[in-house]
């Protein structure tokens, strides 16, 4: 039906006839010129109808934004006077001597040039797409895809399948569950990533993998969050964590040169242990220079208890986050910031003002002030480097507590002081933690239960498992964590070692597990992997503030689907076939 896209319309098309198709974007009618802006997927053109042209002229007097037209005319070079600078195809305008009416358009429910409410954008999708922002942002996470398949294909790695209905297997997340109607009573599970799938094709044999993946997790959700969301899934054989690392890293720079023209550079690398302790995240924003200090040496022997009393306990924390220029803060917006950090579980939050270095413990300000002396004024003025102007905001809980709570404060300060450079920062955080442990005691892992251990034999991980690191690895880019990924266990010995540490039994491990179990007797490989979220890589590259805005028809924080209603109510028969019966919610409430 067409010739060409609006948007590719230039001065070397200068009259040439083109037939177009797209929709009216705006319509402005001069009297005695009709223009219009006539809109596709690859941009904007203005097209003029003459008078002269009696029954064009009738037909674009009906004309409403969003009319879907055809219309074929002479491409023309505007005059130098009238080039729109603000639009690609600018220089040129379309003389029509056709144009039909393809389908009008009811008035529309969201408002082009006006702020929507989500639920309202979700709810007409498709329409929402239209939007130029929106469209482009879509086109660009295609050349995303292309660009990762072009490399990894380069490089040797086959695009593969795995399962979508498949098996529970516990990934952190609870699973979206599937009954069977064959297997009355029984559910299929959707993947929380294909992790056990990955595995089985290295032990296959196929060597390098990788897959542009969909994945499910029923868990809470936030704005880089979705219940179902898209993954670039990657497997090797025969590589070790630093060689997968350096093939990914390539891969990532490869896209933002390619699509951004963006040189990341080198990809620094930094210890999860170093990464909480200076900046309370395992995806810390380098573009944010605050950093936590811990002072717990320096504050033992305080009289003020709320900091003695975890500086002397082993599970205790005392930090201290320094703002150059915070002393300039009321007394409300610190009240604020001690809310905040209430949130995270810290039970209040110290300050001192700094105002004049050179008059020692004189110069500090705070109600805290009168608890120390002169000697640990000076070495926390030391320790932070605080300069005239600056304040002091501290934690001091139990490790974690403070770890979380500044964590969080140390990027809700960058924001609001505007600290945070424009740049991108990319980084490796390494040395992980195998396990992590829960209230009870017990340990879990930090990672999955398929995660090998850095450098340790069975027996070693099985003496001291607190203190076993993985070796796993995961990309940080801007404070947003694109993937993670790790070593596999290859060895029965060592997975069988790891599912005692966590307390899996025999027959738990055969039952969820059996399969991958079953298959490393047989001359299971090294191997190695890493998993990419696609959304969240696109999200960062078009600088969008949601993965639902990088997504073609994503859910809303709840997990539902405006535009389809979903999820619905079940069919009466269907549940019935299933052998399937739902409890009304009433009922439960009332056994509650």
């Amino acid at each position: 039906m067409r010739t060409h896209y609006c948007g590719q319309l230039n001065k070397s098309l200068v009259d040439q006839e083109v037939t177009l198709c797209g929709w009216v974007n705006k319509r402005r009618d001069l009297g005695g010129l009709i223009f219009l802006d006539i809109r596709d997927r690859e941009g904007l053109v203005q097209a003029v109808v003459d008078p002269d042209e009696t029954a064009i002229f009738g037909t674009a007097e009906k004309l409403r934004n969003e009319f879907c037209i055809k219309v074929s005319g002479v491409v023309r070079a505007r005059p130098e006077s009238q080039i729109n600078k603000d639009m690609a195809t600018g220089e040129v305008e379309l003389y029509i001597k056709g144009l039909e009416i393809l389908n009008s358009s009811a008035p529309l429910p969201l408002d082009f040039n006006q702020e929507n409410s989500e639920e309202a954008r979700l709810r007409y999708r498709y329409l929402d797409l239209r939007r130029p922002v929106m469209n482009q942002r879509l086109q660009f996470r295609s050349k995303v895809t292309s660009a990762v398949r072009r490399f990894l294909d380069d490089n040797g790695f086959l695009d593969m399948e795995t399962p979508i209905l498949t098996k529970a297997t516990p990934e952190g997340a609870r699973d979206y569950l599937v009954p069977s109607r064959t297997h009355k009573g029984e559910f299929f599970a959707l993947p929380q990533s294909p992790q056990l799938f990955k595995q089985l094709l290295m032990v296959a044999g196929f060597d390098r993998y990788y897959q542009i993946v969909k994945c499910f997790r029923d868990e809470d959700l936030r704005a880089d969050r979705q219940p179902e969301f898209t993954q670039i899934d990657i497997e090797t054989t025969f590589m070790d964590g630093k060689q997968v690392m350096a093939m990914t890293e390539k891969m990532v720079r490869n896209v933002f040169n390619e699509l951004l023209d963006v040189d990341l550079g080198d990809f620094p690398s930094m210890t999860y242990a170093e990464a909480m302790r200076r900046f309370g995240s395992d995806k810390p924003d380098l573009r944010n220079p605050l950093e936590l200090v811990d002072v717990a040496d320096i504050l033992k022997d305080v009289e003020f208890k709320v900091f003695s009393g975890p500086a002397n306990d082993a599970k205790g924390r005392v930090a201290v986050i320094k703002v150059p220029g915070g002393a300039s803060m009321t007394r409300k917006s610190i009240d604020g910031y001690t809310e905040f950090v209430g949130k995270y579980g810290a039970k209040g939050m110290a300050w001192i003002k700094v105002n004049d270095v050179a008059a020692g413990i004189e110069g500090l300000q705070s109600p805290i002030v009168k608890f120390l002396n002169e000697d640990v004024a000076a070495q926390l003025i030391e320790r932070t480097e605080a300069k005239d102007g600056d304040i002091l905001l501290f934690g001091s809980d139990t490790k974690n507590v403070v770890t979380d709570a500044l964590g969080a404060l140390r990027l809700k300060l960058g924001e609001d002081f505007g600290l945070v450079e424009d740049k991108w920062a990319p980084l490796w955080v390494v040395d992980f933690p195998m396990f992590e442990e829960l209230e009870d005691g017990a340990l879990t892992p930090l990672h999955h239960p398929f995660t090998a251990p850095s450098n340790m034999t069975p027996a070693e991980l099985s003496a001291n498992p607190a203190e076993a690191l993985s070796d796993a690895y995961d990309m940080v880019l801007n404070g947003c964590e694109l993937g993670g990924g790790s070593v596999r266990i290859h060895n029965q010995d060592m997975q069988a070692e790891v599912f005692k540490i966590l307390g899996i039994s025999d027959e738990e491990a055969e039952e969820k597990f059996g399969f991958l179990l079953d298959a490393l007797q047989y001359g299971a490989p090294p191997h190695a992997g890493l998993a990419f979220g696609l959304d969240r890589m696109v999200m960062l590259m078009v600088g969008a503030d949601s993965i639902r805005d990088v997504m073609a028809f994503p859910k809303t924080s709840t997990a539902a689907c405006p535009l389809t209603s979903a999820p619905g109510v079940a069919n009466p028969d269907a549940l019935v076939e299933l052998g399937i019966q739902v409890i009304p919610a009433a009922n439960n409430s009332e056994e509650a």
